[in-house]
């Protein structure tokens, strides 16, 4: 059971760890704001609960709960699970800001492989900056932000790769997205593992060179 001021707070329930870890309530799995609510734990795993009001949620106020059966289940149909990818920091050090080189997130991007599953990571001054998604390499050039995907923030954004494709991202603050701010990632499909092809090394091949060289052959 949650008390709480439904003026100043609610609860939003997430489905990571990473939004829980992050404070992203974007994407919430269900949002309770009756100030007074009961939450019926119906599935085993971990359940997560932030508060909306990122500040707070930051400061900690957030719970995680693991709930398990005391009962043998039937365990749920598969269903197909992204793999926990790697997590990227957009611009490491230099996060999300005006770039002094205007090319400084396109290298970024390309000296990296993006993967289905990883996360990127944008920080940076909410009072300055935002996030937003958009759909075209033509959207990209120019900068427009008329039609986002989606839009983020917060100030500390997580946002999932979930498809293969080239995903883009700007800043709707005048002039910055034509100063640099702005970033392409190319998507690569889940990297399936090939087994390695049997190698033969230097030294063997001259052990095999001298083995056949000197090795008599029968006369016919």
């Amino acid at each position: 059971m949650f008390e709480y001021d439904g003026n100043v707070n609610d609860v939003t329930q997430v489905s990571s760890r990473l939004e829980y870890q992050f404070c992203n309530s974007l994407s919430p799995k269900a949002v309770y704001n009756t100030g007074h609510d009961v939450v019926t734990l119906t599935e085993p795993g971990y359940h997560f609960f932030i508060t909306s009001n990122h500040s707070q949620c930051v400061a900690g106020q957030k719970l995680v709960v693991f709930v398990v059966h005391d009962h043998p289940m039937i365990p749920p149909p598969p269903r197909k699970i992204l793999p926990f990818g790697k997590d990227y920091k957009v611009g490491d050090s230099n996060e999300w800001r005006v770039p002094e080189e205007s090319d400084f997130y396109s290298k970024w991007s390309e000296e990296k492989q993006f993967h289905v599953g990883d996360n990127l990571l944008f920080y940076y001054n909410d009072q300055v900056d935002d996030v937003l998604e958009i759909n075209s390499d033509l959207e990209f050039k120019s900068c427009d932000t008329t039609s986002p995907v989606a839009v983020h923030n917060a100030g500390r954004d997580l946002i999932r790769l979930t498809k293969p494709g080239i995903c883009y991202f700007i800043t709707s603050k005048i002039g910055h997205c034509e100063a640099g701010l702005k970033l392409r990632v190319v998507v690569r499909p889940l990297s399936k593992s090939v087994p390695k092809k049997m190698q033969v090394s230097p030294f063997d091949r001259l052990i095999k060179w001298l083995h056949d060289s000197f090795t008599p052959h029968p006369h016919h």
